[in-house]
């Protein structure tokens, strides 16, 4: 009865008053509701376009495995697969000692290897002028290639080698694991990666002075 009374004294008015804030109250809590549904969403489509780009990047980035097979004692035969789906331009295959530095042995290249095929060239006389007639040691090879409009270069495979009076005794691969290829220039250039460059072109680079001018 009391309870009847105090809401007869309740003016109408604030009764409508109260309406709005309890409506913005309800909308509050289901937009809280639905701003974490969002958020959820987003964060489950950003791993699904992470797991996708990946997926991408893994079946149509560059990829060469380099290999440098024993046929006779007097030559050798090197092996590019190409374990990729996308088509390379063989540009550059480089030859050199562990304990060099500088590639000894360069071979210009124009060969285009299809994704997942192989291509191979005897490399005998080059082995043996790059380790001379007795040598007992690591040898290095890497390949440049061009492909999708950028400049690529592997990285270097090791292979032990040994040879006595200029005949090939032993050529085996060293169980060292590899980078993934690195981009040497693209299509607006040469990258931040410019030693790379340097180290794949025929010569030392130009000097320079300090305006720009060759010497």
């Amino acid at each position: 009865m009391n309870f009847m009374n105090t809401m007869s004294r309740i003016p109408f008015n604030e009764l409508l008053a109260y309406i709005p804030v309890l409506a913005t109250v309800i909308t509050c809590y289901f937009s809280v509701i639905l701003a974490r549904a969002t958020l959820r969403y987003v964060a489950a489509t950003d791993k699904g376009l992470a797991l996708a780009r990946e997926e991408f990047e893994r079946e149509w980035s560059p990829e060469l495995h380099l290999k440098i097979e024993r046929i006779s004692s007097s030559d050798a035969r090197i092996v590019v697969t190409n374990l990729a789906k996308l088509s390379v331009l063989l540009q550059l295959l480089q030859i050199r000692k562990i304990t060099f530095m500088v590639p000894f042995e360069r071979c210009v290249l124009n060969e285009p290897l299809v994704g997942g095929l192989t291509w191979t060239q005897d490399i005998g006389k080059r082995l043996i002028s790059c380790t001379g007639a007795d040598f007992d040691g690591q040898i290095a090879a890497s390949m440049t290639f061009f492909a999708s409009g950028r400049m690529f270069r592997t990285d270097w495979f090791r292979f032990h080698i040994q040879v006595e009076r200029g005949r090939i005794l032993r050529l085996d691969p060293s169980n060292i694991p590899a980078r993934r290829v690195r981009v040497l220039t693209n299509r607006e250039g040469a990258e931040r990666r410019r030693d790379f460059v340097q180290d794949v072109a025929a010569g030392p680079p130009t000097p320079k002075l300090p305006d720009g001018t060759p010497v």
